[in-house]
This record gives structure tokens, C-alpha cells and sequence, in this order.
């Protein structure tokens, strides 16, 4: 009788935790001191469709044709990771992995719009119009035997440089960065595998690394970035395990490319939670390797303009996106590098004796190359941040016709709001120009021609006196 009344306790009991995964958590919940063990078991905790109530309805069709076609195929597949996670949550998922024991060469042979992209990890792209799915082949421990389909690299400090190990869906789960990833559901049953207790990590509300959390973030520092994006995302907190050593690791972000960064930032800083992981960044010594010298304006003057401006600009962004309105990188790099610009202005203009027009020219391409070594960001943004800039000098020049020139700048509205930011976080001394502009953009043509006309020649260039010509003296 004992056998047979465990599993149906064991179905209460999982079928409980999922209508609370889905029900807003709130912050004094004490699920939050949960602790969460994050060790991959063997045997995974199965959840059966009847169990977790997931719709297929509620994925990607075309993830589900992959699913299909591999199964098909032969191959074990799986859908993983966030996916899983974001409807288990209540939440849209926004891009669905598939992981199989294909290698990416095989998956390539079963898919006409598959392309292979990746050098650290083959992976494999299958595109649907718009729609690209990630296909990825199982991962296995690096100390498994290599041959020609098997290659891991690693550098001194314990990076991971190639990770085309295959192995078991056992080994992947391993090789998940977050128990809350290591989950995965199969097609051949539709049921729920979880290795790493990632529905306790739910409930917990923790975000917490599988494996010894040192040697995860030497392997991969991105991991870091992660976790903070996770955490804010999500509304979690990180596990104190793998909290304890980000700050002292945070330097490794050093090693990855730049390249990689970038996209780490677009995703931390165009997710509508970009002020909360600024902070967070901040918090945790990880800021400092993406923008180190505006790193250490901020902590000269801790709560000043400078961070004033950072933060007000994170709101702004975050609002924008959470309202489905356009946001820019161009525009964030405008914030985050015009301090380190405007230090960097003022020490040319000292050391080489050069007008501020000059030095501020001068600066720009220093300060861009510079960033570029930590965070290599696309010149298509580069140039966008520089117009923003070089239109800063030029909004008080407003005489005869340079106003309406400016405003047909394709930048304007961006270095125009880029002057509304400043003011708010404390340039005062920028309040009255700002007001001319707000007035002057919501004026008709006339309106706007009164308004330049009424400057007189303020920010214009001074009439040129013309010279009476001298007589010449009769003989």
C-alpha cells in the first residue's frame, strides 16, 4: 500500500508547486529563504503532461516542426531553458532553444534553412523568416575523450576558448549555467525533465549557479552578467553561494571580446529592468570592466550629476521600451561616455593649449577608441553618438537660419532630448536654452521665425562692419 500511495502524494505535492510558480510571488514571501540546492541528479524529476498543464499551443510552432523532424530523424529533442522557465513563471517567452543529441552537422543535413555559426560552441541556426530558432547539440564534460567532433580549449584562468564537447542530456544539464535553465521538455511524452531542482529555484525566487560557482565563472565570466540580468528579469535574488564571488571575479570580464560584450549590454540595457541592472553592476564591481573610466568619475562623486544623469537616463530608457517606443544605442553610449568626453575635453585643452571646439574634436576620437577595447560597439552607433555630441555645441547657435538647419539634422530630436537629460539631472546652468528649444518645437514656421527673430544676433556670428572708402587726396 505505501508504494502505491507515494506517487500520488508525489503528484499533489508537484502539482502545488507549479499553481504557485505561477502566481504573482510576492516580496515578503518566505520561499525567499529557501535554500536551493543546485546539483544535477541523474535521475530527473519527471513531470508528466497531466502534471504541469504546459500547452504545446503555448511554443513556437516552429520550434515544434524542429522538435518533430529530429524525432523523426532518430534524434532525442528537447525544447530547454528559458522557454520552459518564462510560461512556468506566467510570462511570454521570447526565444525558444532546442537541444538535441544531433551533432550540428547531422542537424544541418535534416534542415535547408540551417546555417552552423559559432567557434567556441558550434551551434546550429534554423530560420524561419524572421523567426531564427537555436539548435543546439548537447554538451558533455571536458574531460571526456577528444576526437575530431570533440574539441575544448581552456585559457590559464580557467575560460573556456572552444566547448565542442558532446555528451548526455545528463552531461548538458551539468553544463547549464542556472538550475532555473535545466529544464527541459520532451516531445516524445510532453513532460517536464528537471535535473537541477530548477522549479525549487522558482519557488525559492533564487538564482543560483549549478556546480562550484568559482570555477562556472572562470569558465564562462559572461556568467556574471547573467545572473544580474536574470535576477533583475525575473524579480529574483542571486543564491549567496553564487553571489560570494562575483565581485572578487569581476575582472575577468577583461578576457571576453569585445564583441560579446556588446551584446551582453544590449541585452542588460534594452530590457525594460536597464536601471536595475546598472545598479545591481554597480553593486557587484562589474561595471567597472565595461565602462571603466566612468567607473571612476561615479566614485569620486558618489550620488552626484554624474550619477544623477546615468540613472535618469536608465529610467527614461526603460520607460520607453516598457510603452513599445524606440530606444537607440547611439543614445545610451551618448550618456555613458560624455563624462569620460568631457574630463578628457578639458585635460587636451590644458596639456596642448587648444580651443575647447578643438579638444572637445579631439577627445571624441579618444574617448570612442578607447571604449572599443572593452566594448566593441558597431559604427553605426559610434556615428549616432557622435552627432549627438557635436550638436551639443551647436543648439545655442540659434540666429537667421542655423535653428531650423539644426532641427533637420537626422540626430536632432536625440541631442535634443540628450539636453533635457542633463538639465533634469542637475545642469541648471543649461535650463533657459533647453526651454527655447521645448518652445521653439512646438511653434508653427512663424512662430518659429518670431522666436529667432526676437535672439537678435544671440549665438549668431556679428554683423561685419563695412569700411567707408578713402579718398584719395587731389594733387
Amino acid at each position: 500500500m505505501a508504494s502505491q500511495s507515494t506517487p500520488s502524494r508525489r503528484q499533489i505535492i508537484i502539482s502545488k508547486l507549479f499553481q504557485f510558480c505561477r502566481q504573482i510571488i510576492g516580496p515578503n514571501t518566505s520561499a525567499e529563504n529557501t535554500p536551493v540546492s543546485a546539483s544535477v541528479s541523474s535521475e530527473p524529476l519527471v513531470i508528466t503532461r497531466g502534471e504541469h498543464g504546459i500547452s504545446r499551443k503555448q511554443f513556437s510552432p516552429n520550434a515544434i516542426k524542429i522538435l518533430y523532424r529530429l524525432k523523426d530523424g532518430g534524434y532525442d529533442a528537447y525544447l530547454v531553458g528559458g522557454c520552459i522557465r518564462d510560461i512556468l513563471l506566467g510570462q511570454q517567452p521570447k526565444d525558444f532553444d532546442v537541444v538535441t543529441n544531433a551533432t550540428p552537422d547531422q542537424v544541418k543535413k535534416l534542415f535547408r534553412n540551417c546555417r552552423l555559426i559559432g567557434r567556441r560552441f558550434r551551434l546550429a541556426h534554423i530560420v524561419f523568416g524572421r523567426e531564427i530558432i537555436e539548435v543546439a547539440t548537447m554538451r558533455g564534460h571536458h574531460e571526456a575523450q577528444e576526437d575530431k567532433n570533440q574539441i575544448s580549449q581552456s585559457s590559464d584562468e580557467g575560460q573556456l576558448l572552444r566547448d565542442n564537447v558532446f555528451g548526455s542530456i545528463e552531461e548538458d544539464a551539468e553544463r547549464r549555467d542556472f538550475s532555473i535553465n535545466a529544464l527541459y521538455y520532451s516531445i516524445n511524452d510532453f513532460s517536464i525533465h528537471d535535473y537541477a531542482n530548477g522549479l525549487a529555484a522558482i519557488k525559492a525566487k533564487q538564482i543560483e549557479l549549478i556546480g562550484d560557482p568559482e570555477t562556472r565563472y572562470r569558465e564562462d565570466p559572461v556568467r556574471m552578467l547573467r545572473a544580474v540580468r536574470f535576477a533583475t528579469k525575473l524579480d529574483m535574488s542571486i543564491a549567496p553561494k553564487s553571489e560570494k564571488p562575483i565581485t572578487e571575479l569581476a575582472s575577468l570580464l577583461d578576457n571576453i571580446p569585445p564583441a560579446r560584450l556588446f551584446e551582453e549590454i544590449l541585452k542588460l540595457f534594452l530590457n525594460g529592468k536597464a536601471e536595475a541592472n546598472f545598479l545591481m553592476l554597480r553593486k557587484y564591481g562589474l561595471f567597472r570592466s565595461l565602462f571603466p573610466e566612468l567607473d571612476k568619475i561615479l566614485d569620486k562623486n558618489p550620488g552626484g550629476l554624474e550619477h544623477a544623469l546615468i540613472q535618469q537616463m536608465f529610467q527614461n530608457t526603460d520607460k520607453r521600451i516598457n510603452t513599445d517606443k524606440k530606444v537607440t544605442p547611439a543614445f545610451i553610449f551618448a550618456a555613458l561616455l560624455w563624462f569620460p568626453l568631457l574630463e578628457l575635453t578639458k585635460k587636451i585643452q590644458e596639456q596642448e593649449q587648444l580651443i575647447e571646439y578643438d579638444a572637445f574634436a579631439q577627445a571624441m576620437n579618444k574617448v570612442l577608441s578607447e571604449s572599443a577595447q572593452h566594448i566593441a560597439v558597431p559604427k553605426r552607433f559610434t556615428l549616432g553618438a557622435r552627432d549627438i555630441w557635436h550638436i551639443q555645441h551647436r543648439l545655442d547657435k540659434r540666429a537667421g537660419q542655423r535653428a531650423y538647419r539644426l532641427t533637420q539634422q537626422p540626430r536632432f530630436k536625440a541631442a535634443y532630448d540628450f539636453l533635457l537629460l542633463r538639465v533634469a539631472a542637475g545642469e541648471t546652468q543649461h535650463t533657459e536654452l533647453a526651454q527655447w528649444w521645448t518652445q521653439y518645437l512646438s511653434q508653427d514656421i512663424n512662430g518659429q521665425k518670431e522666436m529667432v527673430k526676437n535672439l537678435g544676433h544671440q549665438g549668431g556670428p556679428k554683423p561685419r562692419k563695412r569700411r567707408r572708402p578713402t579718398k584719395k587726396p587731389t594733387e
